[in-house]
């Protein structure tokens, strides 16, 4: 039986379209408007709060200059300009990967917050039916922030605002705090480690992203990332790929390469064009893949036949920010004829 997982995403509000898109409804557009950036509070002004429920009768409805100038708080008023150019690009879009893949033309103005829930909802439309929690829990370093952890040749990742949240000492109330606020050194917080032999508990707390996932070679959580890279790329394009990790690039004839986040791609960059990377920044990559076209035709020329190599990095602070983008821009399809 395929599990539901994530359902506070907004995937279920939406409707697919035949070739399986996903489609901007008026509940999703009111889900945007229950958000407590736009949700009026007991201070609001008759103007914001008369705008915000004729927004939620009819979500559609064109938002005037004038609208927004009669809301008495500034800050409500920019972010209803926010939202108006956000929804703008939702409804100008036929579907909501198009939209996605159209942020990214040009200069992106449009707030990370906004972009990082597009992702999680097509990678919930993506992984509808799989029955391999692992996979899911992957699936998260493409809108979470993780925060890295390497240790003995362990690497490990958390999402990164639980690690916050627990050394900040919320996690454990007044005392925490206490203990944050004298300095006092905290043992670090055992969370649960996800892998194959207790993968089902992710379904119970899928939405609390406070399971750890080793992402060394050989490990069940590196190669589900792997199966959902995949994915992703077939969602998009239509294409059947396969992307395997590998513990080195050993290809006298490497071709192409993409890294999945900004420091991999510096590190991948210099180390194609031959040049020596300081051993530091080279430490910081913790994953290598090997992405394979099942159809050679689909590429360019230069690249037909050849495997496409992909990183995954840290930064200096051991955060790994992943940009799924950067699969859809950068993979060396062939020019349409």
């Amino acid at each position: 039986m395929a599990q539901d997982f994530w359902r506070n995403s907004g995937f279920h509000l939406l409707e697919r379209d035949a070739a399986g898109r996903l489609l901007v409804t008026d509940d999703f557009l009111r889900a945007y408007l229950l958000r407590p950036e736009l949700r009026p509070v007991e201070e609001s002004g008759s103007s914001e709060v008369a705008l915000h429920e004729s927004l939620l009768e009819a979500p559609r409805r064109p938002i005037a200059e004038a609208d927004l100038a009669g809301i008495e708080d500034e800050d409500a008023r920019f972010n209803y300009r926010v939202w108006r150019e956000f929804r703008a690009r939702l409804l100008g879009a036929h579907s909501i990967e198009a939209c996605y893949r159209e942020l990214f033309d040009g200069d992106v103005h449009t707030p990370p917050l906004f972009i990082d829930q597009l992702v999680q909802i097509i990678l919930r439309a993506v992984l509808d039916g799989v029955d391999d929690p692992l996979e899911a829990r992957a699936a998260e370093l493409f809108f979470r922030e993780q925060q890295a952890s390497v240790e003995e040749g362990r690497i490990m990742l958390a999402d990164r605002e639980i690690v916050t949240m627990h050394a900040s000492g919320s996690a454990y109330g007044s005392l925490g705090r206490l203990i944050v606020e004298a300095q006092t050194p905290m043992k670090a917080v055992n969370l649960d480690v996800l892998d194959a032999d207790n993968a089902h508990l992710y379904w119970l707390r899928d939405q609390r992203h406070d399971f750890v996932i080793s992402v060394n070679y050989g490990r069940a959580a590196l190669a589900a990332l792997g199966r959902v890279l995949a994915r992703w790329v077939r969602h998009f394009f239509g294409t059947e790929v396969s992307v395997t990790p590998v513990r080195q690039i050993e290809d006298r004839r490497w071709t192409w390469h993409v890294g999945l986040d900004a420091q991999s791609t510096a590190v991948l960059n210099e180390l194609w064009h031959g040049e020596e990377v300081e051993a530091g920044r080279l430490a910081r990559l913790l994953a290598l893949f090997r992405l394979e076209f099942a159809d050679a035709e689909a590429l360019r020329p230069d690249a037909a036949g050849r495997p496409v190599y992909l990183a995954l990095a840290m930064d200096e602070d051991n955060v790994v920010r992943m940009k799924p983008q950067n699969l859809l821009l950068n993979l060396p399809f062939a020019e349409p004829s």
